[in-house]
This record gives C-alpha cells, sequence and structure tokens, in this order.
C-alpha cells in the first residue's frame, strides 16, 4: 500500500494497460501519483525539457501569461511588490511581464537559473506554473515556498486539475508528458489550505489557483 504524498492516508492503484504505468490515487485529499518505478532520470527529464521553446515569439504562451497576471495577480497588485517565479523555465517569460507591471521577479529553475536566489528572502508572490506536475515530494516543497512567502502574500500555482473518474483520468494527455509524476485538484488544494494555514483566494477548476498565506 502507497500512502498519499499530500495527506498520507492510503491510497488505490490505477493502472493504464496501455503503457502499464500504475497511479496512485488518495480518496481523502484526491492526489494522483505515478509509481515511483516509472520515473525518468533528470538528464531525460532535461532533454524533454529543451525541447520546450517557450519564449517571447511563442504569442499564444505569452498571452495564457498575460491572461494570467490580469485574473490573478492584478487584483492584488496594490500588495504585491516583489515576486520569485519558482520554475521559471528558459524563456523568462512570466518574470519579464511581471516586471513590466512594476513588479521585481527572481528567477529559479532547477536546469535553467538553478542558482537559489530565494534562500534569504521573502516575497509579497510566489509564483509556480507548470512545475508542481513535476515534482516528487510536493508538499516538502511547498512548505519550503512557503518559507519564503511575506505574511498575506500569495502563492500561484498553476498545474492541471485532474478528472475525478478513473476512465477518464487514463484518458487525459496531462498523463502523457513523462515528466508529469503527481495530479492535483480542488480537494487537494483545500486539504493543503487547511493544513498549511492558507486561504484560498481563487481558482480557476481548471489548472490555476492563488493562496493566501495567513
Amino acid at each position: 500500500m502507497n500512502s498519499c504524498k499530500i495527506c498520507a492516508s492510503d491510497t488505490v492503484a490505477i493502472t493504464d494497460e496501455k503503457s502499464k504505468k500504475i497511479y496512485h490515487k488518495c480518496s481523502t485529499c484526491r492526489y494522483i501519483f505515478l509509481n515511483e518505478q516509472f520515473y525518468i532520470d533528470e538528464e531525460h527529464e532535461k532533454k524533454h525539457y529543451d525541447k520546450h521553446h517557450n519564449n517571447f515569439e511563442s504569442l499564444g504562451y505569452v498571452k495564457m501569461f498575460d491572461d494570467l497576471i490580469d485574473d490573478f495577480v492584478e487584483p492584488h497588485l496594490q500588495n504585491i511588490e516583489s515576486a520569485l517565479d519558482f520554475g521559471c523555465g528558459e524563456g523568462e517569460v512570466l518574470p519579464i511581464l511581471l516586471e513590466r507591471r512594476g513588479i521585481s521577479c527572481d528567477r529559479y529553475d532547477l536546469f535553467y537559473f538553478p542558482k537559489k536566489i530565494y534562500e534569504d528572502k521573502k516575497y509579497s508572490l510566489i509564483c509556480s506554473t507548470e512545475v508542481f506536475e513535476h515534482l516528487q515530494n510536493p508538499l516538502d516543497m511547498l512548505k519550503k515556498l512557503l518559507l519564503h512567502v511575506e505574511k498575506n502574500g500569495y502563492l500561484l500555482i498553476m498545474s492541471a486539475f485532474h478528472p475525478n473518474n478513473d476512465e477518464k483520468f487514463l484518458k487525459w494527455w496531462y498523463i502523457r508528458d513523462i515528466t508529469h509524476i503527481g495530479f492535483f485538484d480542488i480537494s487537494t488544494f483545500e486539504y493543503l489550505a487547511k493544513e498549511l494555514n492558507l486561504k484560498i483566494i481563487k481558482h480557476n477548476s481548471k489548472n490555476t489557483i492563488i493562496l493566501q498565506k495567513i
């Protein structure tokens, strides 16, 4: 029996008959995670990310982040002076867009900006877009990030919320990415908010949520 990596509850196995991959689904917080035997190593993970071309030449990618800022950051702009983009990728699109709105923004990425510039700092806002689905220990990372969020500061997470149906989950496009190993839904974030003294400010029921540290 595999315990949930978020709430430590028991899980139920889901097997993809096509890929033979095994996932573990928590009935308490609804977090789903891939069995560790199917993880890829960092070398192959980096090669996969190197195929991405997420920069200012990709207009759809830029619009996605402009919309993200409009919907989730702009309403709180008067409370935000500094930000960290945790897992920013190579293109720096979100940090640059935030800076254009008057928010100073540090960058960190395991592969592209590996210096942990945030270690002795606190921020009004930490953004982590398309990162948490890659993490082997998302709870530990979330706790570490919250140490760097100011009181009443914000944590913005983007990661596609999974379907609450096993058949639909196994057909879901998001699990086809070989680097995606953990999957959240609103119940997962509700559990995390209760346990970590956070307040859910807003979510879009699809892939984005902003929480406040209280």
